[in-house]
């Protein structure tokens, strides 16, 4: 496995600071003489060119300018947007609540064909019904100290969710057995989630299966991650959201994801599983 998620960001910014720093020296430039040319202070140039400070998009285009490639600023400021949207804080994607970031990812659910889900810790949303997805984004927004929009977000939330019955879109979704006792919700909205996922693994776009309690591990728990075709794997932790575009990374999710199939429950074994939970229940 990958030693670290954020090796693609970091990658990708270790990437336009030695871009830079190739600039100023084609330009025969020193650090501080590009900081003059720049009007920043003297470390300025120093903490960008080694990857301590990632540039703004002014910052690029002064650089650019004061080592007469303006032409380079529009490839390496797109370069620098794409390395920011890799490792996005939730209290900067939910500064204005939750609502916004669902509404935003609806275009890359639309476009994506097969979706590969690994789900060691809740229902994968595409999945979770109304009241299921209310309790978890009530606590998400209550332990990030977030506006409360909980209700619009919910309702974004199953709009994006369509795309499970509309269109031609495949779903391959692995559940740990855990994420069925989990509560984030009160019994009833459990009860009811549980029941929804008997219903959905009888649609034929859809592929769920189940790791059991069990299973003798090849590869250990992870935490979740969702990839769109074999373009982009999100990766959810506690603080970020970190998106893998490098196709080494992208290509070893994706072995991890063949690999944990291999341990997982389908069909009657399956729906056994969630029975089971489901009887905890009451």
């Amino acid at each position: 496995m990958a030693t670290s998620p954020l090796s693609s960001a970091r990658a990708a910014r270790a990437k336009i600071a030695e871009r830079l720093k190739q600039a100023m020296l084609d330009a025969g430039l020193s650090g501080l003489e590009l900081a003059d040319r720049c009007g920043w202070h003297k470390s300025k140039s120093s903490r960008i060119a080694r990857g301590i400070t990632p540039p703004s998009d002014d910052d690029i285009r002064a650089w650019c300018d004061a080592c007469g490639v303006p032409e380079l600023a529009a490839d390496l400021i797109a370069a620098s947007r794409t390395a920011d949207s890799m490792y996005v804080e939730w209290r900067q994607l939910h500064r204005d609540g939750l609502r916004q970031v669902h509404a935003k990812t609806t275009p890359l659910y639309q476009r994506t064909r097969t979706f590969r889900v690994y789900a060691s810790n809740l229902v994968p949303g595409m999945l979770q019904t109304a009241e299921y997805a209310t309790g978890l984004l009530r606590s998400i927004t209550t332990f990030q100290g977030t506006p409360d929009d909980v209700e619009r977000a919910v309702e974004a939330r199953l709009a994006r969710s369509r795309v499970v019955f509309e269109g031609d879109h495949g779903f391959a979704l692995l559940l740990e057995e855990a994420v069925l006792y989990y509560r984030v919700c009160d019994d009833e909205a459990m009860a009811a989630q549980l029941r929804a996922l008997l219903s959905l693994m009888v649609r034929p776009n859809v592929s769920l299966g189940i790791i059991p309690f069990e299973a003798r591990r090849t590869v250990w728990p992870l935490e979740a991650f969702y990839a769109f075709d074999e373009d982009m794997v999100a990766v959810e932790t506690l603080t970020a959201e970190i998106n893998v575009s490098s196709p080494g990374e992208i290509r070893t999710y994706l072995r991890a994801f063949h690999q944990l199939s291999r341990h997982a429950l389908r069909g009657a074994a399956a729906r056994s599983r969630i029975t089971r939970a489901l009887d905890t229940l009451g």
